[in-house]
């Protein structure tokens, strides 16, 4: 049950963090890919530490996902969200200011504490936006998608124009994360006496089918996004396009994403079957990223289109049916901590993938390969979790 009144100003502040802090959830991977073979260069990192530097945080996206709920309990959401921002304002001041351990450690302190967000975000909409959680829902993976965007394009110029460096221009992305702490702040010293309670475990959700097909459907579009995130930039390079032209090309990749994240959750809440969404979506997902390693550089502003168009609605479809596949705020906030917990684990595999099939191949043409057998998987996973099922405490004993 919501804590705030509809159209209060706490709700609206509330609102206005839960956006905020998307915002915020995908900076420090963008600004990364868009230097990797600067930071690689500069720091002397072999290609498999390469690939352990854009696998580990991610994979602390799902390793620390079961973890949120434990801390909502503890502290309640607002609370626990809070804490999560001021590390990632820390982690991502800190992993470019000291030697390569600080690197990978304040990477990985960065992870964790993204996948409590992540975990958070929409249980706390399934709870205090239910009539309005297609909305907010949309509009929280638009700014994951815009904050990533702004990272991907203004990164390379902004350290142009001030000279700092690569450290410079990884650690300026903490600016915006301190500005969302700051809106958290009354949040955070009130907090809401009902949040520990929607934190409750739900029984059983582990051997459900259903919740299964969730995660996984979670964590093949995941892999796709961070595949791309963390290597097209590269893999446009080694193509034959300059820096700031391909950091460009992921900055349009990731900027049109925001049509579909913010379309596709009203489209997907508005039927009670998704499966079509899902097909459509993870082909075209897929297929944009084949264009991109394989087809002619003549037309990657295209295949970039078709990829971001397809990946920005996958990823907001992905999160759409936690929400709506969960019967309430507590199965909600289990059901995303599971999704994610899970999911991560193949998306953080797979640019680990990518780095050393580069490494053993010589080329990103292999990739292919695996950029497949990741759409194959979306096919399946999404065909089963957008039937219309719910995940529900009283059938968790006998799944429909």
């Amino acid at each position: 049950m919501s804590q705030y009144a509809a159209g209060g100003p706490d709700r609206r502040l509330l609102a206005v963090g839960i956006v905020g802090s998307a915002f915020c959830l995908r900076l420090v991977f963008a600004s990364l890919s868009v230097r990797l073979p600067e930071v690689a260069l500069a720091t002397g990192l072999a290609p498999w530490q390469v690939g352990l530097l854009t696998t580990l945080p991610v994979l602390c996206l799902g390793v620390f996902a079961p973890l949120a709920p434990r801390l909502a309990r503890r502290w309640g959401m607002e609370r626990s969200l809070f804490g999560a921002l001021l590390v990632i304002a820390l982690g991502t001041a800190c992993r470019a200011l000291g030697p390569v351990w600080a690197l990978f450690s304040f990477s990985i302190l960065t992870g964790a504490a993204i996948a409590t967000a992540n975990v958070l975000l929409p249980a706390l909409v399934k709870r205090d936006f239910q009539a309005r959680s297609a909305w907010l829902t949309g509009a929280y993976v638009t700014a994951i998608s815009g904050g990533a965007a702004l990272a991907a394009a203004v990164t390379i110029p902004v350290e142009t124009a001030l000279g700092g460096g690569w450290r410079m221009s990884l650690a300026m992305w903490a600016a915006p994360v301190v500005v969302v702490c700051l809106v958290w702040l009354p949040l955070a010293r009130r907090g809401a006496p009902g949040a520990r309670a929607e934190a409750a475990p739900v029984p059983g959700l582990w051997r459900h089918p259903l919740a299964w097909s969730v995660a996984l459907f979670m964590g093949f579009q995941s892999a796709l996004a961070f595949c791309v995130l963390g290597w097209l930039a590269p893999i446009l390079r080694e193509r034959g396009l300059d820096a700031e032209t391909a950091g460009l090309v992921l900055s349009v990749l990731i900027l049109v994403q925001l049509a579909t994240s913010l379309t596709i959750p009203a489209a997907a809440a508005r039927r009670p079957d998704q499966r079509g969404l899902a097909l459509v979506l993870s082909l075209a997902a897929t297929g944009g990223l084949l264009g991109l390693l394989l087809a002619p550089l003549s037309g990657v502003w295209v295949w970039a289109v078709v990829q971001g168009l397809a990946q920005g609605g996958l990823f907001s479809l992905a999160l759409t049916l936690v929400l709506l596949r969960s019967a309430d705020s507590q199965t909600a906030s289990q059901l995303s901590a599971m999704a994610q917990g899970v999911g991560y684990v193949p998306a953080a595999l797979s640019p680990l993938g990518v780095g050393l099939l580069h490494q053993w191949t010589g080329g990103f043409e292999a990739v292919a390969g695996l950029v497949a057998v990741i759409g194959l998987g979306l096919v399946v996973s999404g065909l089963i979790a957008g039937r219309d099922r719910v995940v529900a405490p009283a059938a968790l004993t006998s799944p429909r």
